[in-house]
């Protein structure tokens, strides 16, 4: 039965914070034309739980792409949840994706939901090297989905290199064709205080932000906090301890942003050692990564993804621009955990009042009030100044 789209987005009180991105959804799932959605951001910030917790009764079709996997196997799995429909429409293994694409647009021309609901999670997985997944994507969408009025297209991938390139800046033939873009980021602060209270977890603010200087706003890493230990307790738990969760969470989490992952971490590695930034030419120096598009490409996507910032030396000239690293569990990973040498279990709780943590903090703190600007700026009531 059809029921009202506000009353079912109001029932979506389990999400923590994200009222743009509700919003937007909302606004797409009203909309009178197609929809045609991309939704990125880092591994572990809750992409597809955004997507599952709001849509996840309404999806007539859901696929997610598996990883180190080739075409055959990518086609396969489709091909299996496209059996999984619920019209009785049985389908063979298709021989390529566009044909894969012609057999989804005959199960969702079966629907008889009044808006047509479909979820590509981890796309960027399904574009195996010469594939022609995009090339199908593409007639799926210019070819059928866009000149119809119910389609709601939702993509959701961690590899945000990909993401960008291939759709949110293509210039092919999904050129300018996505209709909404939501990247996804971390919790603010406020985020934060609002999970761990939805958990029962009693932390004073300022536990809260000595949380948030090591790993960041990323609601899985939150998800881990147990309750009863102290921060100090938990970091130790899912860092330093032998076989901790989190230890080799870096290492996945760069490979999974971007493809070809060494140079990107080459990059992060130089700036985690320069509080205040690196200029182009000395990241180029210092990584031996040549001054051309290679570079330009790891800078812009590594600032789309919120891991760098770029901003103007003193002298305001653009060739001076300085990028610095603004990703606080990227900082607490160089700083901590490539090169513990102690291997002590306790590291964390032993190092209190240190002056190696004691020079973490201060400069973690700084980048922590960098990325709440905004949010600092509402509370002084100065929202209007520049």
């Amino acid at each position: 039965m059809w029921w009202n789209i506000n009353t079912f987005f109001d029932m979506k009180n389990n999400i923590i914070g994200r009222g743009k991105e509700k919003k937007i959804l909302q606004e797409v799932y009203n909309s009178d034309v197609s929809e045609f959605v991309a939704v990125y951001g880092r591994r572990r910030v809750g992409k597809t739980f955004l997507i599952r917790e709001i849509f996840d009764e309404k999806l007539i079709f859901d696929v997610a792409g598996l990883a180190n996997a080739g075409t055959k196997e990518h086609l396969v799995n489709f091909n299996i949840s496209l059996n999984k429909n619920n019209w009785g429409e049985t389908f063979s293994v298709a021989k390529n994706w566009l044909e894969a694409f012609e057999q989804l647009i005959t199960l969702v021309s079966k629907s008889p939901q009044k808006r047509k609901v479909i979820f590509f999670d981890e796309i960027p997985c399904m574009d195996s090297m010469r594939s022609g997944f995009i090339t199908a994507l593409e007639h799926f969408w210019n070819g059928w989905a866009c000149a119809q009025k119910d389609i709601v297209l939702i993509v959701c991938g961690s590899a945000s290199s990909w993401m960008i390139n291939k759709l949110v800046n293509n210039h092919g033939g999904l050129y300018n064709r996505l209709t909404r873009t939501i990247h996804l980021k971390q919790f603010t602060l406020c985020e934060c205080e609002q999970y761990f209270q939805s958990r029962k977890i009693d932390l004073s603010r300022y536990h809260i932000a000595e949380c948030y200087m090591a790993m960041g706003g990323v609601p899985y890493y939150l998800s881990k906090m147990e309750k009863g230990l102290s921060i100090a307790q938990n970091i130790d738990q899912m860092f330093f301890v032998e076989n901790a969760e989190l230890k080799n969470e870096f290492k996945n989490l760069y490979a999974a942003l971007f493809r070809n992952s060494t140079d990107y971490l080459q990059v992060v590695a130089a700036l985690s050692k320069k509080m205040k930034g690196l200029s182009r030419n000395e990241i180029a120096g210092i990584t031996k990564i040549p001054s051309g598009g290679g570079l330009t490409e790891i800078l812009q996507n590594l600032e789309y993804c919120g891991f760098i910032r770029s901003y103007p030396s003193f002298d305001k000239k653009k060739r001076n621009v300085l990028y610095q690293l603004v990703d606080l569990f990227t900082l607490f990973y160089y700083k901590f955990i490539e090169k513990n040498e102690y291997n002590d279990k306790q590291f964390w709780s032993n190092s209190l009042d240190t002056p190696l943590r004691n020079s973490w903090a201060g400069y973690a703190f700084e980048i922590l009030t960098l990325l709440h600007i905004k949010e600092i700026k509402q509370a002084l009531s100065i929202a209007g100044i520049q």
